[in-house]
């Protein structure tokens, strides 16, 4: 399994010839190596609906004719345009022909702003759980520091959790070493960081305050083996 990071939140993962993109944020996304014109994909995974977070989820699937898997509101206001949806809620699991997914608590807000400006409330925000083949990944999606991480790292093996360092929008860099420490993941790379002023973090500063070997600041375009 190859799992890859490419700016802002963006998470991908390739296993078992399938394409599992998170939170594809792509156009006006100034750190991401991608473009929405050459990335194929087959699933979708969306944490919460903010824009910078939903990104290019519709032309993407609309492209690819890719499964959206979403928070319940969310997914409704995804699939309005025409595409196949699935809707989760908050603690709740599916397993999927690709792999189980599971939906965690985060602590954020859940809106898209439309082209004429209407603001749609998407329910509410969320983490995600992807296990396949045995590896589980987590993705914190945007999310203050939480004490129920040390519930989900005492009933999760996880093997590399991607956890927003940000700060003002999300927790900072010291909220997550503690939310690290408390997954008990084998690898955390940081997330959410240097796309906008108010983010901006030293990636390597954060993963010199975690165990040795745990921290892995990817660069765009890096990726992990599974």
């Amino acid at each position: 399994m190859e799992v890859s990071y490419h700016g802002h939140s963006v998470v991908k993962v390739i296993a078992n010839e399938k394409t599992i993109m998170i939170d594809p944020f792509i156009k006006g996304n100034s750190l991401t190596d991608l473009s929405v014109d050459d990335l194929k994909v087959d699933v979708i995974i969306l944490t919460h609906g903010h824009n910078d977070h939903v990104g290019d989820t519709v032309e993407l699937a609309k492209k690819n004719n890719a499964l959206v898997i979403a928070p319940y509101e969310l997914a409704v206001f995804i699939g309005k345009h025409n595409i196949n949806t699935h809707p989760m809620n908050i603690g709740g699991a599916y397993e999927f022909d690709f792999g189980r997914v599971k939906l965690t608590q985060a602590f954020h807000g859940s809106s898209y702003e439309q082209e004429d400006g209407t603001v749609v409330y998407t329910g509410m925000p969320s983490g995600v759980l992807l296990t396949i083949d045995n590896k589980t990944i987590y993705h914190a999606g945007d999310t203050a520091l939480f004490s129920d991480m040390k519930l989900i790292g005492e009933r999760h093996s996880i093997d590399v959790a991607f956890l927003p360092i940000g700060d003002n929008l999300t927790m900072g860099p010291d909220d997550a070493v503690d939310a690290a420490l408390w997954l008990k993941a084998k690898q955390v790379v940081p997330i959410h960081y240097n796309t906008m002023s108010v983010i901006k973090q030293d990636p390597v500063a954060f993963t010199d305050k975690l165990p040795k070997g745990v921290g892995v600041p990817l660069k765009v375009g890096e990726k992990i083996i599974l």
